[in-house]
């Protein structure tokens, strides 16, 4: 029987209703996660003194995460610092991973500023069994046209059906993603959604206006409010020093409580480490800060970031203790 018009509006939902519908979007699309609103860590990728990647302590790093209540890791991410690991190492950090699950929902990060290494990576994440990916655009080339963006995604995408996510970070990666690119690719029904880590609240909120029907993650907690207001789901680098208490505010969400107080707890625990890093750089502080949580050896930045000064270490341990206090 054909389909009607009001049944394809139907099946799209907010896609439809936004004016976004693609002719080969037929389905709901493939999110890679039973439900929307869930917080994803943003995780480090742990390396020993001499800057190598250390599996033990990532194995590790899953079952923190997991006993703090997170629903997922992105693995090699910017706070994974992925441009800093060969494409050898990354195949190696997301088995490692893999295999170390413990049944988180598991997002990798396979960008390059290439289309071939990307492809390979994200091909290789999906024959590992992950639950999707969160690409970066090509970096390097500030602000490639629309027409070439599209091309690079949809190579990706017919390549690769993983769950993919288009990751906003325009600060860093010098690429924006937008509007007008996610309607390029709303036929593709494993369009997961994106990462917006831009910081922009007006941003955001179009981002959401625009694609209610997928899962528009915020990846700063500025816009947390944002997200949990309109179901969408968070990935946030906060999750290394605070997993816990950014669970919580999704726990509190889902169990219909005070999860806006949750929320004021993260905020005030990180205004005391802010006031306490003593400049020091924002990778070695999330690794060392996770390093003093879990009760392990410490992990180090890899260069070019550099490490800790002594003093830097004691300001930092100090302010956990004080954030430790509050509960």
């Amino acid at each position: 029987m054909e389909t009607t018009r009001r049944e394809t509006l139907g099946m799209l939902g907010g896609l439809a209703a936004a004016g976004l519908m693609a002719s080969s979007a037929s389905a709901a699309p493939r999110l890679g996660s039973a439900k929307k609103t869930l917080y994803w860590v943003a995780t480090v990728t742990p390396c020993n003194k001499k800057g190598d990647f250390d599996p033990g302590a990532m194995a590790d790093i899953m079952a923190w995460h997991k006993k703090c209540g997170a629903d997922g890791v992105v693995v090699l991410g910017t706070s994974g610092e992925f441009p800093s690991f060969s494409t050898k190492e990354r195949r190696f950090v997301t088995e490692t991973v893999m295999k170390h699950k413990n049944g988180l929902n598991v997002i990798v990060g396979p960008g390059t500023p290439n289309i071939i290494e990307t492809t390979e990576l994200a091909k290789h994440a999906k024959d590992v069994g992950a639950d999707g990916l969160l690409v970066i655009p090509p970096f390097y080339f500030n602000e490639p046209p629309l027409e070439g963006l599209t091309d690079y995604y949809k190579r990706l995408m017919d390549a690769v059906d993983l769950p993919t996510n288009l990751y906003h970070i325009p600060g860093t990666s010098e690429v924006s993603i937008s509007i007008d690119l996610l309607k390029n690719l709303s036929g593709y029904q494993h369009l997961a959604g994106i990462k917006d880590s831009s910081g922009s609240v007006d941003g955001y909120k179009a981002f959401v206006a625009a694609f209610p029907g997928l899962n528009m993650r915020c990846g700063t907690n500025n816009n947390l409010e944002v997200a949990l207001e309109n179901g969408m789901g968070t990935i946030l680098a906060d999750g290394n020093q605070f997993s816990a208490k950014c669970a919580n505010i999704f726990k509190a969400y889902r169990a219909g409580g005070d999860w806006k107080a949750e929320l004021a707890k993260l905020r005030a625990a990180q205004r005391i480490m802010r006031e306490a890093n003593m400049g020091a750089n924002t990778y070695a502080t999330m690794k060392y800060v996770l390093s003093l949580e879990m009760g392990g050896p410490e992990m180090y930045a890899r260069t070019p970031m550099p490490q800790l000064t002594d003093a830097q270490r004691t300001s930092l341990k100090a302010a956990l203790a004080k954030v430790n206090a509050m509960g």
